[in-house]
């Protein structure tokens, strides 16, 4: 989230998606510091940060990064759905900004353009 939002500071914004059993952005935002949250989930291995750094807490905070939280279901939804249209395997973790377009989260507004960046560097392909 942070090297995304510095790098494309003052041009786009960033919505930061987050499992809501990992909620460590969110956390860090609604409480103005970062703060310990409890880790579990479906993407825990890959999202599972107990605490935000504040390296990335203060990039957020500049860029104005908000944060939005989905479900471990709409997390599995969302990655089947990539691999069942697309033939896209990708990890749990990066199928939570899919998963935040899908199910409502996040809704653009008229005209935005949005951009979901997918990694699978954490999937097993048998899993898929």
């Amino acid at each position: 989230m942070a090297g995304v939002a510095a790098a494309v500071e003052g041009r786009a914004k960033v919505v930061g998606v987050e499992s809501e059993s990992t909620p460590t952005l969110h956390a860090a935002l609604a409480a103005g510091t970062p703060v310990d949250v409890a880790v579990s989930g479906i993407a825990a291995d890959s999202l599972g940060a107990r605490q935000l750094g504040r390296i990335g807490f203060e990039v957020a905070i500049r860029t104005g990064v908000r944060a939005v939280l989905v479900s471990d279901e709409d997390i599995v939804a969302a990655r089947s759905l990539l691999w069942d249209q697309y033939r896209i395997i990708v990890e749990h973790g990066a199928a939570t900004a899919f998963a935040a377009l899908l199910s409502g989260a996040y809704v653009p507004v008229d005209g935005e353009r949005v951009a979901v960046i997918l990694c699978g560097a954490n999937t097993d392909p048998a899993t898929v």
